[in-house]
């Protein structure tokens, strides 16, 4: 195996373990992708897919998935692909350039934001990182249909963070770190808002502030880690844990 895709596998196995560790999981379901740097494919489309049956606990590096943008596996695995997994992924891997990475959840408040009319509010200190960074997504059931990316990749554009109306969160970035800090601070701002929701009327966030805020906001910043330090940091309490991702 080259030793990029090596490197590939041990960081998302760890990536899934931190999912599990935060309490992101949804039994068997839900997904995070990686393409594999083309010095490991030659320059074909290649990704990295939890296996179909596993918790988030239970992947390691060694037992991934490797597949094509058709979800087709390319090793001998013998774990399944779920099909309606890697539809919206395969759209945004090839249909983003920067899209390396594609992470999609189902948390309590992530699904909760999602179902409300307006959205993620401007109100709270999380939010306000993300001004102008929100796609929105209308719901058309189960993701098994390929015929829905062309209006997927519309609504998303160049935003980073997806809201999934009635469905889910969803991160994409030229990194899995960034993906990772970009989705945390999403579903951050959605628990703020869900928690602050039950105690009457929030006090907004103005435009101006916003703006100031998301362009202060460094943890985005490649000159600031570009969330490398954060994600490392969640990694070493999961290596106190369990390190049996690595193998």
């Amino acid at each position: 195996m080259h030793p990029d895709e090596w490197q590939a596998r041990v960081q998302l196995a760890a990536c899934y373990r931190v999912f599990a560790m935060l309490g992101w999981t949804e039994m068997i379901y839900n997904h995070i992708t990686v393409r594999l740097p083309d010095s490991a494919t030659g320059g074909a489309k290649q990704f990295l897919i939890n296996p179909f049956g596993l918790h988030y606990s239970e992947v390691t590096a060694s037992n991934l998935l490797k597949i094509d943008l058709q979800g087709n596996k390319l090793d001998d695995n013998p774990w399944p692909v779920n099909p309606a997994g890697f539809t919206v992924h395969a759209a945004i891997h090839d249909g983003l350039p920067d899209a390396h990475c594609v992470m999609h959840t189902h948390t309590t408040a992530g699904v909760a934001v999602a179902c409300t009319q307006g959205g993620l509010a401007q109100n709270n200190f999380y939010s306000a990182q993300l001004d102008d960074l929100v796609a929105y997504h209308d719901f058309e059931g189960i993701t098994i249909h390929a015929d829905e990316a062309p209006r997927l990749l519309k609504n998303i554009g160049d935003k980073p963070v997806v809201i999934l109306r009635n469905h889910g969160l969803l991160a994409w970035a030229p990194t899995l770190p960034l993906a990772f800090v970009r989705l945390w601070t999403l579903q951050r701002a959605c628990e703020i808002q869900m928690a602050q929701a039950a105690l009457g009327p929030a006090i907004a966030v103005p435009p101006a502030v916003a703006r100031k805020t998301t362009h202060d906001s460094f943890q985005f910043d490649a000159q600031f880690g570009a969330g490398q330090d954060v994600f490392d940091a969640l990694v070493r309490q999961v290596d106190r844990i369990d390190v049996s991702y690595q193998n």
